[in-house]
Parts: C-alpha cells; structure tokens; sequence
C-alpha cells in the first residue's frame, strides 16, 4: 500500500469538481498543467481566471521533501515557526553527504561517522515533527519519491531543483527554497507567479541508441539553460505514451536545466505499469477512477497551438542520441557530429571517466540498458579504456539489480558501484588527481556540468549523455566514439561493433528489497529532543534576521560585479562545502568565491574600498559588516541559475548584503532573496549594467514608498565625484514587500505564532 494513500484519496475526490469549475471559469478546454493548478489552489474553487506569467497564486501542495544538505536550513527554520507537527506529509531523504571515492561498502561508514552529528540532527528533527526519515544509503530523493510518494495529478514543493522528477509520475512537482518548505510544513500557503506553458509534442518511437534523455537534451539545445523560465513544460503525443515512466522522469527531472518551473505528462499505461510494480496498485487504480482529468483535455492535444504560449515538436523515431557540453547543460551536440565539434573546439577527446547515476539516471530501466552494453563488451573480448563508476538510484534499485545481475555486469568491466547517493553529480566526489586541475574529459548521465561542478577541477570537461552513452564511450575511451557506426578493437585485435543497448522498463521478477532504509516518525514527537551543540562546526541555530530599517539604502559598497554565467555553485559552492549546510556563518565563507570579478577577470578577489586592496570575497564583505556598512552585489543574465540553495540567498543576508541587482534571475533564486527580506532587482535597462564602476558607493531610493510594479531609482555616486541615476524594476507583490519590511518571510511566521499562543 501506498504512503499517505488517504491524502491521495482525498486530492482525488475533489479534483474532477475542480477541474470542472475551473474549465468553466475560463471557458475552454484546460492542458494537464493547468488542472492541478486549479485543483489545488489554496481557496479551493475560485472565482478568478489566472494570467499566466502575470498573476501570483496561492497554492496548497499535497506534500513536502527535502534533501540532507537542504534540509538542514529548512529544518531548522522550521524549528523557529511555533509548529508542533508539520501540516502536510514531509519526508527528510539522507543522500547528499556522501563522499564518492571508494566504493559503497567503504564510502557509506565513511559518511556516517562523518557527517553523524548532521544525520542524527536530520533524525530527531523528523522524529519530533512528524516527517519521514530515510537514512543515507537509502537513495537519492527523487528516486525515492518517484517509488514510494509521486502520485498522478499531484502537487509537490521539494528543496531541491530536481524535484520536478516527479512529473514523470504526472505530478507538478517543483524546486523550492527551504523558506518556502517551512512555510508549507507550517501550514501555509505556498506562493507561485501562475506559469506560462511550453508544449512539447512527441511522436514516433524511441530506437536503437536513443533514449528519454536524448528528448531533454534536445530540448536544452532548443530552450537554453533560461527558456523555461516561468513556465511548465507540457510533454503529450503519441511519443509520450511510447515513454517508460522512469523514462517521463528522466526527461522531468533536465527540465530543471532550462529554467521551467516544472515539467509533467498526463496519465498513462506506463505510469500504471510504475505505480503497480512499485506497490502502489492502491494508488493506480484511484487514479483510473478519474484518468479523464489526469491528462490534457483531448482539445488541447488536437490544436495545442491554441493553448500552450510556445510550441515544440520532436520525432523520436528520427532522434539520435546526444552529448551536452561542456560546462553547460545546454550545448547539445548530436553523437555524429561530436568527433568534429570536438576537435573543432580542441575539447580532449581521450576520456578519463564514465559515471552512470545521479537523480537523472539512475532507475531499473537505465542501469539494465547500461549493463547490456558492458555485457557485450566482456563477451565480445572488449575492456573499458576509461574508468567507470555506478550510483544506483535506491536501495531498492540497487537490490533488485544486484539480484538480476546487473552489478555483476559492471564489476566484470571493472565498475566501482559506488552508494546509492548523489556523490559525484553534486561534487561529492573525492577523484584522485583533481587537484592537480589538468585538462582532461568526463561522460556521465548526470543533469549538470557546469566548471568544478563534479570533481573541483575547472579543467574538466563533462559531457551530460545517457547511461547507455556513457557505457560505450567509457569503453572506448573516446569522447569522438559513435557507437552507431564505430568499431572497436578486441583481445583478439578484431574489430567488433556493440548492438544497440535492450533492457527491461521494470524488472522481470519484480522490485525487491530487505532494508529500504525508512524510518517513521514517532507518533507523539512531543518528548523529542532536538540538541545542538553552541560549538558545533557543522550545525548552529538561527537567529531572526533584522527588519528593514525604514528607510531608502544609503551609502552601499559594490561588493562584486559578476560577469557572465553565476550559478548558484559560483554563489554557494557544494562539494566539500555540503559540510557546513546548517551553519550559516561557516558556510558563508564560500559567499561568491565562484563569481568572475567584471574589473579583474578574477574569483574570489574583488577591492575592499575600506582599505584599497583586493581580497577573497567573504572577507571583505565581514569587513564591512564589521563597519557597519551595507553592500549590493551586481550580476548579468540569468543570474541564481541552478540549484534551488537558498543558501545562495542565505549566506550574502546573513553577512550585510541588502540588494542583489542583475539582468535577470533565475526563478527560485529571486524567490529566495524575497523570502529571505533581501532586494532583487533587475536593470530596466540591461546596458546600465555598464555604468557600474568599482569604486561606486551606491543610493536605493523610493524604499519608503516601496509598492507593486513601482521602479527604485538607483543613485551611482562614483569616484570622481559625478553621480548617475538608473531606474531598476522589481516584481515584488504586496506581501513579498511585506517580507522586505519584517526582515525575511520567516519573522512573520514567527510573530503570528506568538500571536496565537499568546
């Protein structure tokens, strides 16, 4: 039986009147998006027809999940928010504070004696507040959730910006900053901007080499790493009921890469196929009851020019598979055209690693279509020129492959299976010799590759590709190696070719598992302790950020102006910084080390105009928090582009930082800004970017009438003595301002609670 099966049930009984009025309301048929939209909104029935991209909507998500790095913060912000018990069904998934190096038998004891303090912390936070507990070793969060919680029609907020997995379940299932979490855990509405819609038809059927994840990296070739901004893609057609629904997943979970909101496919054979194999048949056959609305309505599929504001159209049957990269996920390059683009841009072809996993990859379906093609190697006399890592996605993935088989088929090629964690998609990777930052290349059917993303190292070029991909060019060695049409070179010295990659959507005998490694919260959790130690390194309770003092900003220092591409891992790195997580002020010394200075073309080196002299980031902005003196951080397009790290807001609020000013944001970036009480603006007129110098002391005026769609004025007092005015927008609503004023979102909760128990 499914998780929270009564929930489910509940969501179900009122989703079909739901969608009724709404389809009433707005007068046409609704796509699959829109439906769980409107079904759960927070009012329940509405009277209001939404803009998209325009109106602000509050919304009531069926549940909550958080990853170990993530949730630490929103934990611990949630500890601040007066509750007892979390309003809705939450879950804590242990799967980012594990070291890759040696293998799982070795790296999982590593990682709990490591990071035992964080875990235990994790543990009996959930224990006392009602929330799922999986322990590390269990899986990585979005395979755990698609197994055991996603559910059709659903609506999910998880602090990870790969929650979107889930739509490959049908959910609307969206990345979020711990902020937002706590709001929802707290019994909260949950604010959106109402999405746009992009519409991705797909016919035809998948062949040969080609799989779910050559569809999204299309689609990142199509969309860029910002196209999806404030929308949901919509998958629909024929060639999307031709899709596993791990498959739906995979294609979900890249829609992060492109900016969207989230990404989802109506209700199908596949996801029932999913739902039963995974002992959810209470859940599939509740969904059969109302399959009508768990799809589009069957007007939209027929002209979805008319409903979706942008339009794609992909013939799988003619797709070939694709390599993105590197150092954005965007770069898409056909496996045809790969030797050429490569030497065309003298990208190493030798290939030093091939790594299949992460939350992206790491299904049934996608380790036994791997392990098909490492069994023809060892049988066709062939062994692998790169080294080659697995990370299967759960526990009970992992068992039920090692079961078939399946690991076996690796380790015959020399595999090193490595925890069912992140590890080195999340840069959770100890690789030997990445110190040394030489030029080199990397495979792997992960979702990123931005620089030092993986392994620390700036010079390593990672190419994002299939599992199946990955298999072959790990045997061959060869970035340029086309397995569609190349021969390899055997222990016999024969050329031999590989045939293309067979594997089971589910397993044969079905899932099975001795340990799945949960543990259910305590029904009363009222005698829980939680304990944190005042002189831990790793954890350290929160304090109320400060309201705004109610007045314009005077007199700010430019701490950095970035240029080009700032992730949020150039804000608030991960890697070996996952450590510090949930202490604010040590993990506050990876503040922007990553960002490229606009004046010197340096990181982490930017003019301490207290002392004339260039040093790290973190230190000079103490410098002026210690003088008392605020700052602004400037940026170009797309700036928070990423993962959802509230962090990357956290950590510049917690040091003195006031406002953050840019091109563009990415979306959950400059959510978490405003729920943190920090200003995000942007430039009304991109080119004043220019006008910043670095020794410019800073004016924001027109915060004392600070309103809805109202520009500030910005006041440049540069060096020389000359001043310069630009005029820079926000999009701030009326209770965003009021997050501004009480100092963060956090400070509301907070005061309405002490108001109630008053």
């Amino acid at each position: 039986m499914a998780f929270d099966i009564e929930m489910i049930k509940k969501v179900y009984a009122n989703f079909g009147p739901r969608v009724e009025a709404a389809r009433k309301l707005v007068g046409r048929p609704l796509t699959l998006s829109e439906k769980i939209l409107y079904a759960h909104l927070w009012e329940g029935n509405t009277n209001t027809s939404y803009n998209r991209g325009v109106d602000y909507v509050d919304f009531a998500p069926d549940r909550v999940a958080m990853q170990d790095a993530t949730a630490q913060m929103a934990l611990l912000q949630f500890m601040q928010a007066g509750r007892p018990k979390v309003a809705v069904p939450s879950t804590v998934h242990c799967d980012h504070l594990i070291t890759a190096k040696l293998g799982a038998a070795i790296d999982l004891p590593a990682a709990n004696t490591e990071s035992k303090e964080v875990f235990d912390f994790l543990s009996s936070v959930s224990n006392k507040y009602g929330i799922g507990f999986w322990k590390p070793g269990a899986g990585i969060i979005h395979q755990v959730v698609l197994e055991n919680y996603a559910f059709p029609g659903g609506m999910m907020i998880g602090t990870d910006s790969h929650t979107v997995n889930a739509g490959g379940l049908g959910m609307v299932a969206i990345g979020v900053g711990g902020a937002d979490a706590c709001d929802v855990m707290a019994g909260l509405p949950w604010e959106l901007k109402f999405p746009k819609l992009i519409g991705v038809k797909l016919t035809g059927k998948l062949n040969g080499w080609t799989s779910p994840k050559d569809v999204i990296l299309k689609v990142a070739g199509i969309l860029t790493v910002k196209g999806g901004t404030g929308a949901i893609v919509e998958y629909f057609g024929e060639g999307a009921q031709n899709l596993s629904c791990t498959g739906k997943g995979t294609i979900c979970n890249m829609g992060a890469e492109i900016g969207a909101t989230t990404s989802t496919f109506g209700y199908d054979e596949s996801m029932e196929r999913y739902l039963r194999a995974t002992n959810r048949a209470d859940v599939a056959d509740a969904a059969n009851a109302i399959k009508e609305h768990l799809t589009g309505d069957a007007e939209v599929y027929a002209e979805p020019e008319k409903y979706f504001d942008q339009l794609i159209e992909i013939n799988l049957s003619e797709l070939e598979p694709y390599l993105n990269g590197p150092f954005t996920p965007d770069l898409a390059t056909p496996i045809s055209k790969m030797k050429e683009v490569a030497a065309a841009n003298g990208w190493p072809l030798k290939v030093e690693w091939g790594l299949i996993g992460s939350c992206t990859n790491s299904s049934y379906e996608d380790l036994s279509r791997a392990a098909s093609i490492a069994k023809q190697a060892v049988d066709k006399g062939l062994t692998t020129k790169a080294e080659f890592g697995i990370n299967p996605g759960s526990e009970q993935v992992r068992y039920t492959a090692n079961r078939d088989g399946l690991l076996a088929t690796f380790e015959n090629l020399n595999a090193t299976i490595f925890t069912n964690a992140c590890g080195p998609c999340i840069g959770m990777w100890d690789r030997v010799g990445a110190e040394k930052q030489e030029k080199n290349t990397i495979v792997h059917s992960f979702n990123r590759n931005f620089a030092k993303r993986a392994d620390g190292n700036p010079n390593t070029y990672a190419f994002v590709t299939s599992p199946e991909v990955v298999a072959a060019i790990a045997i061959a060695g060869d970035l340029g190696f086309n397995p569609l049409t190349d021969t390899l070179t055997n222990n016999k010295g024969e050329q031999v070719k590989l045939d293309p990659p067979k594997g089971d959507e589910l397993p044969v005998n079905g899932y099975a598992v001795e340990d799945a490694g949960y543990q259910e919260p305590a029904k009363d959790g009222s005698g829980v302790q939680v304990i944190v130690s005042p002189t831990s390194h790793r954890l350290q309770l929160l304090d109320p950020f400060a309201a705004w003092e109610g007045t314009d900003l005077k007199g700010l220092k430019l701490l950095i102006k970035a240029k080009g591409k700032c992730t949020t891992d150039h804000i608030s790195m991960a890697g070996p910084w996952l450590k510090f997580r949930g202490h604010l002020d040590n993990i506050s010394n990876n503040m922007l080390i990553g960002a490229v200075n606009f004046f010197n073309e340096k990181t982490d080196s930017v003019k301490n105009e207290l002392t004339g002299e260039y040093g790290p980031v973190p230190a000079t902005q103490r410098a002026y928090k210690a003088a008392g003196i605020g700052s602004i951080v400037v940026g170009d397009e797309n700036y928070g582009e990423g993962s959802s790290r509230e962090h990357a807001a956290m950590e510049p609020r917690h040091l003195g930082v006031r406002a953050v000013l840019v091109k563009s944001f990415a979306r959950i970036h400059e959510t978490n800004l405003k729920k943190q009480g920090m200003l995000g603006l942007t430039f009304a007129n991109k080119e004043d970017y220019d006008k910043i110098l670095e020794d410019d002391t800073i004016d924001i005026i027109g915060l004392t009438t600070f309103a809805p769609n109202v520009p500030l004025t910005l006041v440049l007092n540069h060096a020389n003595g000359t001043k310069e005015e630009i005029v820079v927008n926000h999009s701030y609503n009326a209770q965003q301002i009021e997050w501004f004023k009480a100092g963060g979102a956090l400070n509301i909760i907070r005061r309405e609670a002490a108001a109630k128990n008053a």
